[in-house]
């Protein structure tokens, strides 16, 4: 009889203890998800945080909106990415009347965590935005509404870079002429959705380095041109290889695939180029001579915009060639092209 109340007993304590461990257990699952909860509230609806745009007038001076020109045409090659690219022709140039209408799409089918969609940036696209929220979307990564964007448009760089480069840009692209498009909106799969909250961050503006400090000259222009971004091997955001080493992977519409060069000092990069070659690889598109071939499926195309970068001063290739001669050498021969076989 003791024996039977024991192990009631037993049973009782067992049942209670199994209950308790349970409301425990129920009760963290519930803080955890109100706490994940919370954080993806705050993420979504309080990011970006990188405070109000500025209270901006840009002078349009004619050497403002010069040194805009070039820099948005040759060097950040703002109007090529604001443009809807022929990839039927080699190095996908600018549809003529495209340019600064946006509409390039960066999807999925790239590698893309969403879809992508460059935006009209001629004045019919900027109607109601000041310069001072130009300047925040070009260096924060925030628009007009206080949305993120996604670093395809390479915000991270562009606050890197002298303000007054900036300004000269906005400059520039108030003179374009209005050109009516409205691009579809950009949008990001999860989760990329919540993260894209967290990337943009407020300006580290430089001063831009004296033209005769070649190196330095040249490393700013790497940043401002993004070199660094299609010549470095990178999965999901992510580097994966070493810096200008090259490798990155670019699907293209037909199915190939090209990779970026290396573009570091090692004899499988440019360690063999002299400077002359360097701004000759350049240059060589801009020939009155040279007419960019069409591409079928299978033959060989690069996204290197060949035509806008060929547009850039000799003197500014130089530096550039005298910057990476400076980077780590990385030994890597790269697969440039893999072609989908043609029907």
């Amino acid at each position: 009889m003791g024996g039977t109340i024991w192990n009631y007993l037993r049973y009782l304590n067992k049942n209670r203890y199994e209950k308790t461990s349970l409301k425990i257990a129920l009760f963290l699952l519930g803080f955890l998800l109100i706490g994940i909860a919370s954080l993806l509230a705050y993420v979504k609806f309080a990011l970006p945080n990188v405070g109000q745009p500025t209270d901006l007038t840009v002078e349009a001076t004619p050497e403002r909106i010069a040194r805009g020109e070039y820099l948005a045409n040759h060097v950040a090659v703002c109007m090529q990415c604001h443009s809807q690219r022929d990839w039927s022709v080699f190095a996908a140039p600018s549809k003529p009347g495209t340019e600064g209408v946006g509409g390039e799409v960066h999807d999925q089918r790239l590698g893309f965590p969403g879809r992508y969609v460059s935006k009209n940036i001629t004045p019919a696209g900027l109607s109601g935005w000041t310069d001072g929220e130009i300047l925040r979307a070009i260096t924060c990564g925030v628009d007009k509404q206080g949305n993120a964007l996604f670093p395809i448009m390479p915000y991270p760089n562009y606050g890197q870079l002298d303000e007054q480069d900036i300004h000269g840009i906005i400059a520039y692209i108030r003179t374009l002429a209005p050109k009516e498009f409205v691009a579809e909106k950009s949008t990001s799969d999860f989760p990329m959705n919540f993260i894209i909250n967290t990337i943009p961050a407020k300006p580290k503006f430089s001063p831009r380095p004296d033209a005769s400090d070649k190196v330095a000259y040249g490393k700013y222009l790497v940043t401002a041109a993004i070199c660094i971004e299609c010549h470095t091997k990178s999965e999901n955001g992510a580097y994966t290889g070493k810096p200008f080493a090259g490798g990155m992977e670019f699907p293209l519409e037909d199915g190939s695939v090209v990779r970026s060069s290396n573009i570091t000092p090692h004899a499988t990069g440019i360690g063999n180029w002299s400077s002359a070659q360097f701004v000759q690889r350049f240059k060589m598109y801009t020939d009155s001579s040279y007419t960019a071939p069409k591409v079928q499926t299978g033959d060989f195309q690069t996204v290197m915009p060949w035509d806008s970068y060929s547009g850039m001063t000799e003197s500014d290739l130089l530096a550039i060639y005298e910057y990476l001669k400076t980077l780590e050498p990385v030994e890597g021969t790269v697969e440039r092209f893999t072609a989908v076989a043609s029907n």
